[in-house]
């Protein structure tokens, strides 16, 4: 939802951390199980099979995993936290897919959390203003990604709803959500706004704090 606590409308995110404790690996065997496996094997059974990135959106209920949706693509903000845990080369595994050996792959992820923060848009996701110059200051490692930006007179400007994404990654997912905040208060554009309250729900999770 757009702002702290889980308020407000949904949107189409405002911040992802990983991994995120609450898919144990009990409930990823579930998901194998019952939607992962299910879904490949259904697509095969009707002439279909499917090669490429199947993004599973998934809510976590009392009454077990439940889907949402699914995209042939990678989620999104999803991917800008996830990937740069990948300790293996994207393209030689998306290469793997292509020609069918992606059992030969080499798919290694680094011991690492990752947090990312969406800036948007006042009024995301109803209607919002574009054309505001966005600064972006010093982020120091953390990567900024734009989404909904563009080019006028030789400044960058917002030109969507979910206007960039700072990600960063650390040894724990306290640090990593610490850095990505600091990050973004270097960040600005007028009407911006940010939820401050990413992961904490999973930091209360992994450590009662």
């Amino acid at each position: 939802r757009a702002y702290d606590g889980d308020k407000g409308p949904n949107t189409g995110g405002m911040g992802v951390i990983a991994p995120n404790p609450f898919f144990t690996d009990s409930v990823a065997a579930e998901c194998m199980d019952t939607i992962f496996l299910p879904t490949i094997r259904a697509m095969e059974a009707e002439g279909c099979p499917f090669s490429g990135c199947l993004y599973f959106g998934l809510m976590l209920t009392p009454s077990g995993p439940k889907v949402i949706e699914y995209n042939s693509r990678f989620g999104d903000p999803e991917a800008e936290a996830i990937l740069p845990l990948l300790d293996s080369d994207l393209l030689e595994i998306m290469m793997a897919v292509t020609e069918g050996r992606l059992e030969d792959a080499d798919v290694k992820w680094k011991d690492l959390s990752s947090a990312c923060v969406v800036a948007a848009s006042g009024g995301y996701p109803g209607k919002y203003a574009k054309g505001k110059e966005i600064t972006i200051g010093d982020t120091g490692d953390c990567s900024v990604y734009i989404a909904g930006g563009a080019e006028k007179d030789g400044k960058l400007v917002t030109s969507g709803g979910r206007v960039l994404s700072v990600v960063s990654t650390a040894r724990t997912l306290r640090e990593a959500l610490s850095k990505a905040y600091r990050a973004i208060e270097g960040i600005s554009f007028e009407g911006m706004e940010f939820r401050k309250d990413i992961g904490r729900r999973a930091l209360e999770a992994s450590d009662g704090v």
